[in-house]
């Protein structure tokens, strides 16, 4: 399996090879392999959840405190979609950064979350499938929102796509009010998550 870091630091893009036949493709999506070259440390899997979209919805910004926070491995089974990481951290070298990926089912690439960062995506055909395997079960005090509309972020939504967005996460704060309110993950406490993940590994 192919991998890149994204520009969002503790973030990965993974092109897994596919094998399509007479009957069919197969495709292994997810290789702990891989996250462990990546993230140093395997990725546990306490939860998996799947979505079915219309095109145009736009899911998050979401993330979870931190520690323990949630670290999300995502890939698209049916339809297409974008897929897009936010640094959220205090602190951090990229904080407020962002980086996307298409995740389809034709290339079936796939996106690591480190614990502390944003996520969310668009829907770009109806029926699009989103498989998510999660490192910690939903916790629903400790989950928390950024507007995926905040013109501070500029995320790249498609300008031909108009954005269906629940309530709940049409009404989160920005990203400048989130900080404000003293919600977000702090880099240090993300990383020093990170390097306890690592050492019970070795």
């Amino acid at each position: 399996m192919q991998f890149r870091p994204l520009k969002v630091l503790d973030a990965y893009a993974y092109a897994p090879r596919a094998f399509p036949d007479e009957r069919g493709l197969f495709v292994a999506p997810f290789q702990e392999e891989a996250v462990l070259a990546t993230a140093g440390h395997p990725m546990r899997v306490a939860q998996t959840n799947h979505s079915v979209s219309k095109r145009g919805t736009i899911r998050g910004v979401h993330f979870a405190d931190t520690p323990p926070g949630q670290a999300k491995y995502v890939y698209c089974p049916a339809g297409s979609l974008l897929d897009v990481i936010v640094d959220l951290r205090t602190g951090s070298p990229t904080y407020g950064q962002w980086d996307s990926v298409v995740l389809d089912a034709q290339d079936f690439r796939a996106v690591y979350v480190a614990e502390g960062l944003g996520h969310a995506f668009i829907a770009l055909e109806d029926d699009t499938s989103m498989a998510y395997l999660c490192s910690e079960p939903y916790n629903p005090s400790g989950e928390h929102g950024i507007s995926p509309l905040d013109p501070a972020l500029g995320l790249p939504w498609p300008a031909d796509l108009t954005p269906i967005v629940s309530e709940k996460d049409r009404h989160a704060p920005t990203l400048a009010e989130a900080e404000a309110q003293g919600i977000l993950p702090s880099y240090a406490d993300c990383t020093a998550y990170y390097e306890k993940l690592r050492a019970a590994h070795r």
